[in-house]
């Protein structure tokens, strides 16, 4: 882990193999101009009014953005809404 919340890309890469909901916080332009095989793009900013496309709250969820700051706030969020297993991975580029 780094720090309190970040999970190393080597696990998280294990979780998405095996079947982790890799979740994208970006503008719809950023996941437009790049971003990781099946990754789902739900905008930080509109996160809370779309909880309902993720998995259970019991699911793994891997979360990521430009440069960590939303994968964060993203992170939280979905923790304080329930989710139990979410691994924030932090900038795109680590992937």
């Amino acid at each position: 882990m780094f720090g309190p919340s970040r999970t190393v890309v080597q696990d998280a890469r294990q979780l998405v193999d095996r079947g982790a909901f890799l979740l994208d916080v970006r503008t719809p332009g950023e996941f437009d101009s790049g971003h990781v095989d099946g990754a789902v793009n739900i905008p930080v900013q509109s996160l809370g009014q779309r909880l309902m496309e993720l998995p259970a709250t019991d699911q793994p969820v891997v979360v990521y953005c430009r440069s960590g700051g939303r994968s964060a706030q993203a992170a939280a969020l979905l923790r304080q809404a329930g989710w139990t297993d979410v691994h924030d991975i932090g900038p795109m580029p680590a992937w």
